[in-house]
């Protein structure tokens, strides 16, 4: 077996973590490349931050994460778990979650084309500073609404307990496949979360920025900055996340060990 390490190197316990993975990874000869192409798996060292790069650089491969932050909803293992969990891995004794992503583009005033990457928590259109966005949201080519907002995302069921809640949005089971379209502070009496398809195709319309406002276009917490006469294009990608799972804890025990 050969693994791939993704680490979140300003983390000391994580730069720590990810000596001892090599250690136990000498131990039981597993072999850990620097091409991510090569790999059999990847581990991810950190919090849900580093799983989601790990996610966006995996080209389709099993993905496991180590959590060394507070919270971890995408990263199952402890620090003093590894060495079973490459016991358990070796052994075959796991099973793989697929989780569904998003991709996008923004098609600028222009014309020009700029690709998003893919996502596995969301893709939102967002301001930075004092002032608002207005824009038109759009469902399969339908006017669904226009809003007057501090933005809006669209998420995936893994991103609903993300950004997505934060902004009041529901909670969804990560495995299921819909996107969940939430207003971030919208200005107008349509304020809550509309649940689509995952066969749907969003566009965002950015129709005027107030203000010294910038807007910019977040996907998994990278940005990529957007003008008025912008639109944002969401879909659901054709790849999917493919999460190691080693124990039997349920969604629901998962929301109660994070939230209460």
């Amino acid at each position: 077996m050969k693994c791939y390490i993704n680490t979140d190197t300003y983390k000391e316990i994580a730069l720590k973590t990810q000596d001892k993975l090599r250690e136990i990874c000498r131990k039981y000869d597993v072999e850990i490349t620097g091409d991510i192409k090569d790999a059999d798996i990847i581990f991810s060292i950190g919090g849900d931050g580093t799983f989601l790069e790990s996610a966006r650089i995996a080209e389709s491969k099993e993905i496991i994460g180590i959590n060394c932050a507070t919270l971890g909803f995408l990263t199952e293992i402890r620090p003093d778990e590894i060495e079973n969990t490459i016991k358990e891995i070796l052994a075959e004794n796991y099973h793989i979650e697929k989780r569904m992503m998003l991709e996008g583009e923004i098609i600028k005033n222009n014309g020009e084309k700029v690709k998003i990457p893919q996502a596995l928590n969301e893709i939102s259109v967002s301001k930075n500073t004092f002032g608002v966005i207005r824009f038109d949201a759009i469902i399969n080519d339908k006017l669904i609404n226009s809003y007057t907002a501090d933005g809006i995302i669209a998420s995936t069921p893994t991103g609903s307990t993300a950004y997505n809640l934060s902004c009041g949005g529901p909670i969804v089971e990560p495995t299921a496949e819909i996107i969940t379209l939430t207003p971030i502070a919208p200005h107008t009496i349509l304020n809550r979360s509309i649940v689509l398809s995952d066969k749907s195709v969003i566009k965002i319309r950015i129709t005027e920025l107030r203000g010294d406002t910038k807007a910019y276009v977040l996907y998994d917490g990278n940005s990529i900055e957007v003008s008025a006469g912008d639109t944002v294009k969401i879909r659901k990608s054709q790849n999917f996340t493919k999460i190691i799972k080693l124990n039997n804890q349920s969604f629901i025990d998962t929301i109660r060990e994070n939230i209460s």
